[in-house]
């Protein structure tokens, strides 16, 4: 099953034999969720060297798993059929193709799934195979964009008249391989904002399949009745990464705006993602009874 995106945090209670009494183990006796990370660049990088420092509680790295050599990684580096066998949650750092290739494995396993590369979600054939699979969870981050437990909820009460995704990058972060050489340069020259892309969810996340999560993630918070569209710009001025999201609908019309710093290593994403990433795995950790 694939569970919405959200920032609540899962409470685990030990339930005693007592048929009156229920208990909470103190923190330091809660079990820990194990963890193994699938993807070791940029942004798998930072989360496995926080999971390792111990800077997420009630959570440890368990393995990461990638298929480039690897020197000094601060855990065993497993294939996946081994790391399941040592892991609950795997999270996902490694691309739609990883999702693609390996979702429904991951899940039959029994383990849950922390999916950052939410573009393999437009994919609606996959989808619902990954929705179908169990007894795993698979359960989505908002990445480098907020704001989406309000669209949900505005969805929830009627579905949107219109959603528009805008996105604006440094140029030599959106030039791709499937451009012709005309496009390209077009691109990655350009000296004022210029168009790349106009379109869906889907076309955005197969064609700019490392540059357009955050058109998924609202695709995916908003669901099938709402329209989205997307729009992606290159500035070259662009020293921010820069989403803008305006939804009307009839309860209410709402514009979010957000500036992320580029990852310094992979500029095609933002810093912010792997912090996102951890965030949706603290709410599958066990947590003191607290609200967050």
């Amino acid at each position: 099953m694939i569970a919405p995106m959200t920032t609540n945090h899962v409470t685990t209670n030990h339930v005693t034999t007592n048929p009156v009494t229920t208990t909470a183990p103190a923190p330091e006796h809660r079990p820990r969720v194990r963890v193994a990370v699938l993807g070791y660049g940029s942004i798998g990088t930072v989360v496995a060297r926080r999971l390792a420092a111990g800077e997420l509680a009630g959570a440890e790295l368990a393995a990461v798993v990638t298929r480039s050599p690897v020197d000094g990684a601060p855990a065993p580096v497993l294939d996946l059929d081994d790391a399941l066998d040592v892991a609950d949650v795997v999270v996902e750092c490694a691309g739609q193709g990883a999702v693609r290739e390996n979702g429904r494995k991951i899940l039959e396993a029994g383990c849950d799934l922390v999916i950052s590369s939410v573009g393999a979600l437009c994919d609606a054939e996959f989808a619902a195979a990954l929705r179908a699979s169990g007894p795993g969870r698979a359960v989505c981050t908002n990445g480098a964009v907020g704001g989406l437990d309000l669209l949900a909820a505005a969805q929830d009460a009627a579905p949107f008249d219109s959603v528009l995704v805008r996105s604006t990058k440094r140029p030599a972060a959106l030039v791709q391989e499937w451009m012709d050489e005309a496009e390209a340069r077009r691109v990655r020259d350009t000296s004022e904002p210029v168009l790349v892309f106009r379109g869906s969810p889907a076309d955005a996340a197969r064609l700019f399949p490392k540059s357009l999560n955050v058109a998924a993630a609202v695709d995916f918070a908003v669901g099938p009745a709402s329209p989205v569209s997307v729009e992606l710009y290159a500035d070259p001025a662009a020293e921010l990464t820069r989403h803008e999201v305006e939804a009307t609908g009839p309860v209410g019309h709402y514009t979010i705006r957000i500036e992320n710093l580029p990852s310094a290593a992979n500029p095609r994403t933002s810093a912010v993602v792997p912090y996102s990433i951890l965030r949706t795995l603290a709410g599958l950790t066990p947590r003191p009874n607290l609200i967050a």
